[in-house]
């Protein structure tokens, strides 16, 4: 019997070490994971993190992306500023508070082929437009003949209509509130809020 009794010590000795060996491994297994999943958190906060640009002197982006002139097909604006080369702004009519229509403009697919059309300040004009590597351009356009004499919109028919067969930059600011913006060859700028119907 002595002889199985020491075998029974070390039996008993080697499951205690095992259990604590268990218990240590276990700890450590918690302590790892726990250190990875800090490392993870870690990762994806910074992978969050918005990137800086290393050069303070660079241009500020600009907001009017010419490529989303793309999306111009079967909308309508509203001229709402229109500065010269300067920044100056020229005055415009904004519609019933200035007692007549707002100058507007649209772009329409309907008849399978862009027309531009719309209000400019005294005569309804059309026309074909066209959008080619992020540029508008317009062909001729042609309007009604009434006879406005007084008014801001009859002061800035002509201006309007000149101005759009002269675009040299388009650009549509994707963000609310969404702009489209027309910069001239001459620098003056134009740009229009959506008009709803």
């Amino acid at each position: 019997m002595p002889t199985h009794f020491p075998r029974a010590i070390s039996s008993r000795s080697s499951s205690l070490f095992l259990s604590r060996r268990g218990q240590t491994l276990s700890r450590v297994a918690r302590a790892s994971a726990g250190a990875c999943a800090a490392l993870v958190a870690a990762s994806l906060v910074a992978g969050c993190a918005m990137p800086r640009h290393p050069d303070a002197s660079a241009p500020p982006t600009d907001p009017y992306n010419p490529a989303a002139t793309q999306l111009l097909d079967d909308t309508q604006w509203e001229l709402a500023s229109w500065t010269d080369a300067n920044g100056r702004a020229r005055a415009i009519p904004h519609g019933a508070q200035d007692g007549g229509q707002p100058i507007t403009l649209e772009f329409s697919t309907a008849t399978g082929h862009r027309r531009a059309s719309g209000f400019s300040g005294c005569n309804r004009f059309t026309g074909a437009y066209d959008l080619k590597d992020g540029k508008l351009t317009f062909g001729p356009l042609a309007g009604t003949r009434m006879a406005c004499v007084a008014g801001a919109g009859a002061a800035l028919e002509k201006p309007y209509l000149d101005a759009l067969a002269h675009v040299a930059k388009s650009g549509v600011q994707m963000n609310p509130p969404q702009t489209l913006q027309l910069t001239l060859d001459d620098g003056q700028v134009l740009t229009f809020a959506p008009h709803a119907k």
